[in-house]
C-alpha cells in the first residue's frame, strides 16, 4: 500500500507562487508580517525585490495591493485567513471588489484546524464574508496539487480572487500528472447513486473516506469536491441532487454562510432536495490540538458517515 503524503496548503501557496514568478514576470507578494506562517517567505527568499512586508496593518496592505493591482501588477496579499478576510473586509469590498481590481487574497490558517491558536485566530467566517462581495471569486483547495493550480488560475484570471488554504497537513489526494483544475468546475471523485457528499477544503479528504467506508457497508455515495466556492457548479450539483436525492454538504466553516448554504440556494430553486450541512454549529472555537477539535467539531469521516446514514433514513 502506497505511503499518504500529507501536506498544508499553506506550503503549497508559498511553493506555488515563487515556481510561477520567472513565468509571470509582474507578479508580486505582499504580507502583513506574517511570511514564515504563510510560507510566502519562500518567495521572499528567492524574489526579494518583488515582496513587500507590510507590518501588522492588513487593511493598508489591501490598499497598496489595490494600488500595485491599478499599476499592472498582479499582487498576492497574504495574511491569516481571520486577518485577511476579517480585519481588512472593509478595505477588500471598497478598494478591490468596488473598482474589480486584480488583486489576490492568500489566506492562510483558516478555520478550527488552526488548533492551538485558539477562537481568535479560527475564523469560520471568511467564506461567508467574500461570497457577500459582487465579483469575488472564492478558491478553497483540497490539497497540495491542487492548491498549486488555484494560484496558478487565480493569477491568470483577470480580477478579484480570495484563495484559504490551512496551517494543517492533510492528504495529498489528487495525482499531479493527470490533475486537472478549471475555476468554477466541480470535481466528482467518486460516482454512487444513494446520497451525495459535497466537500471543500480539507474536508475533501475526509468525505473520501467516509465514503470508502460507506461502500463497505453497502451505501453507494458520490463524491464531489467544490474547489471553486463562488461562481459555484450549480450545474453539478443540480445534476447530483436529481440523480442521488439527497446532499450531505461538509466544510470546515460555519454552517452559515458557506459551502452549505450555496448548495441549499441552488438545490431549492431549481431540484429541491433534502440538503444537510456539516461544518461549524453557529459557534466559536477554542484552543486544542487540531485533529481533536475536527473530531469534536463533527469535521471528521466518522461524522459524515454518521450524518449519511441519518439522512438516508428520512
Amino acid at each position: 500500500m502506497a505511503e499518504i503524503i500529507k501536506k498544508a496548503t499553506r506550503e503549497s501557496y508559498g511553493e506555488a507562487l515563487t515556481e510561477l514568478a520567472e513565468e509571470i514576470p509582474n507578479l508580486v507578494v505582499l504580507d502583513a508580517d506574517l511570511a514564515a506562517a504563510t510560507k510566502t517567505g519562500i518567495f521572499k527568499k528567492k524574489y526579494p525585490n518583488r515582496f513587500f512586508d507590510c507590518g501588522i496593518a492588513e487593511g493598508n496592505m489591501i490598499g497598496v495591493a489595490a494600488g500595485l493591482a491599478a499599476s499592472g501588477k498582479i499582487p498576492f496579499a497574504s495574511s491569516f485567513a481571520m486577518f485577511a478576510a476579517g480585519r481588512a473586509f472593509e478595505q477588500i469590498r471598497n478598494s478591490v471588489g468596488y473598482p474589480h481590481l486584480n488583486v489576490k487574497i492568500g489566506a492562510t490558517h483558516a478555520g478550527i484546524s488552526v488548533g492551538e491558536d485558539g477562537a481568535t485566530h479560527q475564523c469560520c467566517e471568511d467564506i461567508g464574508l467574500m461570497r457577500t462581495i459582487p465579483g469575488m471569486v472564492i478558491l478553497n483547495p483540497a490539497d497540495d496539487v491542487e492548491a498549486k493550480a488555484a494560484v496558478r488560475a487565480a493569477a491568470l484570471y483577470e480580477g478579484p480572487v480570495y484563495l484559504r488554504f490551512g496551517r494543517l497537513a492533510v492528504p495529498v489526494i489528487n495525482d499531479p500528472e493527470t490533475y486537472h483544475f478549471e475555476m468554477g468546475r466541480g470535481v466528482t471523485l467518486r460516482d454512487g447513486r444513494d446520497i451525495t457528499i459535497v466537500a471543500t477544503g480539507l474536508m475533501v479528504a475526509q468525505a473520501v473516506e467516509a465514503a470508502a467506508e460507506l461502500a463497505r457497508e453497502g451505501v453507494d455515495a458520490r463524491v464531489i469536491n467544490i474547489h471553486t466556492i463562488k461562481p459555484l457548479d450549480r450545474e453539478l450539483i443540480v445534476k447530483a441532487a436529481r440523480e442521488t436525492g439527497a446532499i450531505v454538504t461538509v466544510e470546515e466553516h460555519n454552517v452559515i454562510g458557506g459551502l452549505g448554504e450555496a448548495v441549499a440556494s441552488a438545490v431549492c430553486e431549481q431540484y429541491p432536495v433534502p440538503v444537510i450541512k456539516i461544518g461549524v454549529e453557529d459557534r466559536f472555537g477554542y484552543s486544542g490540538p487540531a485533529p481533536v477539535l475536527l473530531e469534536q467539531f463533527g469535521l471528521c469521516a466518522g461524522n459524515i458517515v454518521s450524518v449519511v446514514k441519518k439522512a438516508l433514513k428520512k
